[in-house]
């Protein structure tokens, strides 16, 4: 699958947002759990561009504000008009004092206290730093950031930030910068399809970022969220596809899982992916890039990325042909869901 391939983020926005299937996340380039230079930063953000990747996504979150500040320079490098751009909202960075605690995450960036902030003054300045930190004069896609328990540390801080984001004006002012231009499209970034479900259940939103939670290990959303995506014509843009590393590095005993330890059960199953990925002369890694953009929902995958060489890594997984067998092997042993659409090798469709 080309890397220059685009699909249409959705019909319903007045401007369309043409994505590149390989998008670029930017959480790595903020120096997330190891410090990375400038210059393979930059290096990295080049060889995606050079590759043919146009969708590229940043946070506040991501190293600070450090990820936003490299991407400006990126930006001006590649022109704003050439690439499509998201950034989040939902947290404040604001100034603090040495004895603070800032994310342990993020190592060797400025010191910075988080607060979160759902409201409508809340967005418009979170929005207005991101554009300050990146030098730009608005973005295309601009997502609430970590509204589900995951990141929230439970159902009840979940549930109380959604309600903050509808009652205290959030949404009227994503709503707002929509229908005013500024933005092309609307949606959150999260860890959890669930509660993209209840939002979509509350109000109307162009997309969502899911971290994780679709993937080769992953595929509960196909219950009843990708299906409603489908019907409310909702992009879904796919972050993690790796499950935080496992998918990449196969059953390794260092390997994580959704940011943690890989439990013993997903080290076995993964391990038995892999037979069959090796039985097919296909790497496993390829396998769980392309596998997500088998379902039509699916608009672009955005792997993380902080050299150069990881980038041409991934491009060539892109690149990779896959036998349609592997997806049947998958599905007989039990691997993947029966009803998961899979790609059709050699065309941009899907099998079911």
């Amino acid at each position: 699958m080309p890397v220059t391939q685009t699909r249409l983020l959705n019909d319903r926005t007045s401007r369309p947002v043409e994505l590149s299937v390989l998008g670029f996340g930017g959480a790595p380039i903020g120096n997330l759990y190891r410090e990375v230079s400038d210059d393979d930063a930059g290096a990295a953000l080049s060889a995606a561009f050079d590759a043919g990747v146009r969708y590229f996504d940043t946070a506040p979150l991501y190293g600070l504000g450090l990820s936003e500040l490299r991407f400006s320079r990126a930006i001006r490098e590649f022109g704003r008009d050439n690439l499509v751009l998201s950034t989040k909202v939902g947290r404040r960075l604001l100034d603090c004092g040495p004895d603070e605690v800032t994310p342990e995450a993020y190592v060797k960036v400025s010191r910075k206290r988080i607060v979160f902030d759902y409201s409508y003054d809340g967005v418009m300045r979170s929005y207005d730093d991101s554009k300050a930190r990146l030098d730009i004069a608005c973005a295309d896609i601009l997502f609430v950031h970590d509204v589900c328990a995951f990141s929230q540390g439970s159902q009840d801080a979940s549930d109380r930030r959604v309600r903050e984001l509808l009652d205290k004006g959030g949404y009227r002012a994503l709503g707002e910068l929509r229908d005013a231009g500024e933005i092309s499209a609307i949606g959150a970034g999260v860890n959890e399809w669930q509660v993209c479900e209840r939002l979509l259940g509350l109000a109307d939103f162009d997309c969502f970022l899911l971290a994780g939670r679709y993937t080769l290990l992953e595929q509960d959303a196909l219950e009843t969220f990708l299906p409603l995506c489908q019907r409310r014509d909702v992009g879904i843009i796919l972050g993690g596809p790796f499950n935080s590393g496992i998918l990449a590095t196969g059953a390794v005993p260092s390997a994580r899982y959704n940011y943690a330890a890989a439990p013993p059960e997903i080290l076995g199953r993964v391990s038995r992916m892999n037979e069959v990925c090796k039985a097919h002369g296909t790497r496993l890694i390829a396998a769980a890039l392309q596998f997500v953009l088998g379902h039509p929902c699916v608009k672009s995958v955005i792997p993380g990325a902080s050299s150069a060489a990881e980038v041409r890594s991934i491009v060539s997984c892109l690149a990779e042909p896959i036998p349609d067998a592997l997806w049947l092997d998958m599905r007989q042993r039990g691997l993947i869901r029966s009803d998961a659409p899979v790609p059709a090798s050699g065309q941009d469709s899907v099998q079911t």
